[in-house]
């Protein structure tokens, strides 16, 4: 009661404030961030509700604050347990089939530090000091009889802005939105995945239980689907008829299930040919409104809010003309799949119906970023590397022999003019022994530049042989071990960057006896990734030291040490 006491003073101060008025929530866009939160749960036999009722708002809550607070507003004494009913039943009523209000009680009230959330998902984000504010916080109940078909939500007592999103069985309904006087919600107590408003604007992002999506790359095709798994009970038994959660101990053994059924569906032609898929990944994921995570380490899930994801390759030797997908999976519940074909040019989303199956890419690039490697100039060779270091020594006999051999001053001249040209052509034509800076930045960029294309190709045998072109030794294995995490994302299950640009953007090098060079480089590499449906761009920068040195004719890396690596 002594942190009601500092609330009550603090009210009329904060009504005073010029914008603190119950209207401020209209100026923001997002219902999450309103000066008032609604959490309803709807649980086995009551729905519990959670409020966060800014003070701007408390005047639109009067009927169930203690009676100190409620006096401490200017009120005139009127005691809680008259005041209550009048909330329940006008306030925020909750009703179900024979449209009484549901009975409900205050659970708990008292202020405490508002919840920082995300602007764009609502979930709930770590405590800043620097921005803590005091709300009242009230926790009620409501009574449920039995298993009503269908609620409806009554706010029509409340002149505050609201954002609020209801759960059921821990299933989100609806996105963050504002509560609107009056809502009505459809309850599938067998199922609550399938429970939803009438409104079909109070949808969550994510209400289909399946989606799928083709991604066209140089050199790979991708299938990848999500599905809940207890959908896919319709066709395949995975023993979750009768459980509500899925344990750790069986979800490896139902992930092998599903990936072997789904192996067998949703066929993939590309230009034309039947093509048999290669499982990449399946892994459950959590999915919110701005992205898709792996779980992992795996957890005791909920049976039905689980969410698998799978991915099938499928290599190809370039850019392919034409790719479909035929989704073969209906049901009464499963009559449109959101869908999308991916390629450079980003997705192209769309629905497929049983009368419209086939997701369908044709290339239509105009310039597409078709990998390639670099063709580096050769080092000198033996000849050239001895001429380059033996130069001014030959140049000084020659000049000596041309000057005795030739006695006429007339015609020394002639020889010593001869001398000079050949001399100068030797320092033309013949390569330094590469003690050029923009010739050392040029092959540097170069063997970089080539070493993360060969990421391009899937098979690893390809990557092997491609990287040899550019790094020797036992730094091979290293670099492909290295490259290879850097480019994967440990949070989607191994999903890899494709590289689309590698910037050199320091360099400093000094020549190396072996003929080649030792250097500190700074270099940026920007690339992109697509996962379930969307493509996110990423750019790293590295700095390290290294070494270059000709080898069989052509430059390698033969050593490299990262000093630093950055998230841009």
């Amino acid at each position: 009661m002594q942190r009601f006491r500092l609330l009550i003073l603090s009210i009329p101060l904060y009504l005073a404030l010029p914008g603190a008025a119950p209207g401020d929530a209209i100026v923001r866009s997002q219902a999450m961030l309103a000066a008032t939160i609604a959490e309803f749960f709807i649980e086995g036999d009551r729905i519990r509700v959670e409020l966060e009722i800014g003070l701007g708002d408390l005047a639109a809550f009067h009927n169930i604050l203690p009676d100190e607070v409620y006096e401490g507003m200017g009120n005139r004494p009127h005691r809680l347990q008259e005041r209550m009913p009048l909330f329940f039943q006008n306030d925020l009523a909750i009703t179900a089939g024979d449209g009484r209000p549901l009975e409900g009680r205050i659970v708990e009230i008292g202020p405490r530090v508002r919840v920082r959330r995300d602007e764009i998902t609502g979930e709930p984000l770590p405590p800043d000091e620097s921005e803590e504010e005091i709300v009242v916080f009230a926790r009620l109940e409501y009574l449920l009889p039995g298993r009503p078909e269908a609620l409806k939500i009554r706010a029509q007592g409340s002149n505050a802005n609201i954002g609020f999103v209801v759960y059921h069985r821990g299933i989100a309904v609806n996105d963050f939105r504002y509560l609107m006087p009056f809502q009505s919600l459809d309850l599938d107590w067998g199922d609550p995945w399938y429970t939803q408003f009438k409104n079909r604007n109070l949808r969550r992002a994510h209400f289909e239980p399946m989606s799928g999506f083709i991604y066209v790359e140089p050199y790979e095709v991708r299938k990848e689907i999500i599905l809940r798994p207890r959908d896919l009970q319709h066709w395949i038994d995975l023993g979750l008829a009768n459980r509500d959660a899925i344990p750790v101990e069986i979800q490896a053994e139902l992930m092998q299930r599903v990936a072997a059924f789904l192996r067998e569906h949703h066929v993939v032609e590309i230009d034309g040919e039947r093509i048999e898929p290669e499982l990449a990944r399946i892994n459950f994921l959590d999915r919110t409104l701005t992205a898709s995570r792996v779980i992992d380490p795996p957890v005791e899930l909920d049976a039905y809010s689980a969410i698998l994801g799978a991915i099938f390759v499928y290599p190809t030797d370039g850019l392919p003309k034409r790719v479909t997908m035929d989704w073969d999976l209906w049901s009464d519940r499963i009559q449109r799949v959101p869908a999308a074909s991916v390629d450079q040019a980003g997705p192209l989303p769309t629905f497929l119906e049983p009368d419209f199956r086939v997701l369908e890419w044709q290339n239509f690039l105009k310039q597409p970023d078709l990998p390639t490697l670099r063709v580096l100039e050769p080092p000198p060779g033996a000849i050239d590397d001895w001429v380059s270091r033996s130069r001014w020594f030959l140049a000084v006999v020659a000049l000596g022999v041309s000057a005795w051999w030739t006695r006429s001053p007339r015609k020394r001249v002639g020889v010593l003019v001869a001398a000079w040209m050949a001399v100068a052509a030797c320092f033309w034509i013949v390569r330094d022994a590469f003690d050029s800076q923009e010739r050392m930045s040029e092959v540097m960029s170069g063997l970089l530049h080539n070493i993360y294309r060969a990421f391009d190709y899937r098979e690893e045998e390809r990557i092997y042989d491609t990287l040899e072109r550019s790094v020797t030794g036992d730094l091979l294995t290293e670099i492909y071990l290295e490259a290879r995490s850097g480019l994967e994302l440990a949070n989607q299950g191994g999903a890899r960057v494709k590289v689309k640009e590698i910037e050199l953007v320091e360099f400093e090098a000094r020549p190396a006896r072996s003929g080649g060079f030792s250097a500190l480089a700074t270099w940026n590499v920007a690339g992109s990734v697509g996962h379930w449906g969307h493509v996110h761009q990423r750019r790293n920068q590295y700095r390290a030291e290294l070494d270059v040195a000709p080898v069989d004719g052509a430059w390698k890396l033969v050593a490299l040490e990262i000093l630093e690596e950055e998230r841009l």
